[in-house]
């Protein structure tokens, strides 16, 4: 499996929010990121049928390290 990388743009005073929430919740800022992506994906099968893949949203899938 690749892993890929996305940039986005987020007003300062959201990152700092997300940040909070993050922190909160014992995670880095991308791994809250991702659990919010997840957490999308699996509302949009849910509602609209699955995607298509190998990777189902509720699966925790970390990058391997080189």
């Amino acid at each position: 499996m690749a892993v890929k990388s996305a940039s986005i743009r987020i007003e300062e005073e959201m990152l700092k929010k997300l940040a909070y929430v993050a922190e909160y919740e014992g995670r880095s800022v991308n791994s809250q990121v991702l659990v919010l992506i997840r957490k999308s994906v699996k509302a949009f099968e849910d509602a609209n049928g699955t995607i298509g893949g190998s990777i189902t949203p509720d699966l925790n899938v970390k990058p391997a390290r080189k």
